[in-house]
């Protein structure tokens, strides 16, 4: 392959990645992987210590788990997204997407208030549900956390499956189940694969989740590595357990991008089934008692914990109030150093428009080589650069504070920004490459044809139809800089604290009603970006 000067494009973002990504990460490994030369005695320590071996093993099995319950509460969902419309159809969608980039910390608030000894729930049916503080409240965290997922990438695809395939298999004798079973299931499969790994990923890589929910009891690697290091002083132990954790995420994650090539072909189908409105007779029958039921869990699950914020912000001394939003912006309660409630704001929006910034400069020229260019290794390539959402933010934090800390980058407001930029970026990568993947080559082809350039080919026929991806890999990338809680504890200094940060010292404050308060500022800033996702249309995973 000869070299072309579009090939300096990726030398920004190689760059990039090479310092604030693979060298930081390799310090760690070095540190679990040498001992005046290379050695696996560390690793081989870990993996030969009961309690370290039964926490991989738990940290594998919870995600097992966690998957197989948000499979089972995202498929229904993803089939009535894509088969049925009715009024407020892309708010619910919206507004169903939010749990998934919501603060880890306000998630276990709003479980701890709904589902907790004196929560909501203990409160109706009194006494206590037994939910907090054990492996249940883990899996369905996770499902509330993951559920976006499998009903956004599956009800994509659904929409997307030929009705012609299933009106010949009618023909043919195929009816309700078997109909599913033998024609719809096997050309959604793709979806339901790929969405099952990635939250896989995301569960097998949770800290706050199983710190908070379940205490150190139900301990994952990533606690395990949080407890070696910041507790036990160990870092290697925590630099060991932290290369079996990458491995592994690697493994995973090389699994998943393969189950996302499939996905991306079957979404290349241009006939889009139009979703049916319910008639009053089919509501009144089985299918809509089956509906009716599963919006029920719903509820209980994905939409209530949200709510339990929502209402524990407006209840001031038992009584309905707008207090707790006015002692957010009150000095006199404020329980943060170095910086205001509206400070905190701020920084959040400089950090999240920082990270659009960032994210899209080293994202857009990745998507466009994988795009564009056939060379050896090209698999490894994607697999490495989207390594990162393999990586767990705690893993980052310590990294650079390992690599860092004799740097002038240490403890400013660019290394917090940068911190943002590795974790989401690869949303940006993903949702750019997928809506790349959808356009015809012959486009390309065409204006090659009429004397344009590759680059400039790519400039201003492909980049414009792929522009949407882009718009909702940034809605993403500033949602995930908003919600994200542990690299920035770990590198920000006090001036520079973000909403979530806040939330976090309200509740250390024990300003449960403050935390809430400013927890729903937050939801309300996620909600309206995925409204403009939906108004858009495309799709990230």
């Amino acid at each position: 392959m000869r070299f072309r000067p579009s090939y300096l494009l990726i030398a920004f973002p190689l760059v990039f990645l090479l310092v604030f990504f693979y060298l930081p990460m390799a310090d760690i490994l070095k540190t679990g992987l040498w001992d005046n030369g290379p050695t696996l005695r560390f690793i081989y320590s870990v993996l030969e210590n009961d309690y370290h071996r039964s926490v991989i093993a738990f940290t594998i099995e919870q995600a097992i788990a966690s998957t197989i319950l948000t499979l089972f509460l995202g498929l229904p969902g993803a089939y009535i997204f894509a088969n049925y419309d009715f009024p407020g159809k892309r708010v619910v969608r919206a507004i169903l997407t939010v749990p998934f980039v919501m603060p880890s910390i306000m998630v276990a608030l709003g479980f701890v208030l709904l589902f907790g000894r004196d929560g909501l729930i203990a409160q109706l049916i009194g006494h206590n549900p037994g939910i907090i503080y054990t492996w249940k409240a883990i899996l369905i965290a996770h499902a509330f956390y993951n559920f976006p997922i499998v009903v956004r990438m599956v009800s994509s695809l659904w929409q997307r499956v030929n009705p012609h395939y299933e009106e010949m298999a009618e023909t043919l004798g195929a009816k309700g189940f078997k109909l599913f079973w033998k024609v719809t299931l096997p050309l959604i499969s793709p979806a339901i694969f790929a969405s099952a790994m990635l939250t896989f990923v995301f569960c097998f890589l949770s800290f706050s989740i199983p710190l908070i929910l379940g205490g150190y009891k139900y301990a994952t690697i990533e606690v395990d590595i949080f407890t070696s290091v910041m507790t036990l002083l160990d870092f290697r132990t925590g630099a060991a357990l932290a290369t079996v954790q990458m491995v592994l995420s690697a493994l995973f994650m090389y699994l998943y991008l393969r189950s996302l090539d499939a996905y991306a072909k079957r979404e290349e189908q241009r006939i889009i089934r139009k979703p049916k409105r319910l008639s009053l007779s089919e509501f009144r029958g089985m299918k809509g008692v089956l509906i009716l039921f599963y919006s029920l869990i719903l509820f209980l699950f994905i939409v209530a914990p949200l709510l339990a914020v929502v209402y524990d912000s407006l209840l001031f001394h038992g009584h309905l109030s707008l207090e707790n939003y006015v002692r957010i912006f009150s000095p006199e309660y404020n329980p943060m150093f170095g910086t205001s409630t509206l400070g905190a704001i701020k920084n959040s929006l400089a950090f999240g428009f920082t990270t659009i910034v960032f994210s899209t400069l080293v994202a857009l020229p990745i998507a466009y080589s994988l795009h564009r260019w056939n060379f050896r290794g090209k698999r490894i390539f994607d697999v490495l650069a989207m390594l990162p959402l393999a990586s767990s933010p705690i893993t980052i934090g310590l990294a650079y504070i390992k690599f860092f800390h004799s740097t002038p980058l240490y403890y400013t407001f660019w290394i917090v920004a940068i911190a943002h930029t590795v974790i989401a970026y690869p949303f940006v990568l993903r949702a750019v490459s997928t809506s790349l993947k959808k356009i015809k080559k012959n486009l390309y082809e065409a204006a090659l044809s009429l004397g344009a350039r590759e680059l400039k080919a790519f400039l201003k026929v492909e980049l414009p139809l792929a522009a949407g991806g882009l718009i909702v890999g940034a809605i993403f990338a500033f949602a995930m800089s908003i919600a994200e809680l542990g690299a920035t504890y770990m590198l920000a200094t006090p001036e520079y604290t973000t909403m979530t940060i806040a939330v976090y010292k309200f509740l250390g404050a024990r300003q449960f009603g403050s935390a809430s308060a400013l927890a729903v500022l937050l939801m309300i800033i996620s909600a309206l970006g995925f409204i403009v996702i939906e108004g858009i249309g495309e799709e990230i995973w």
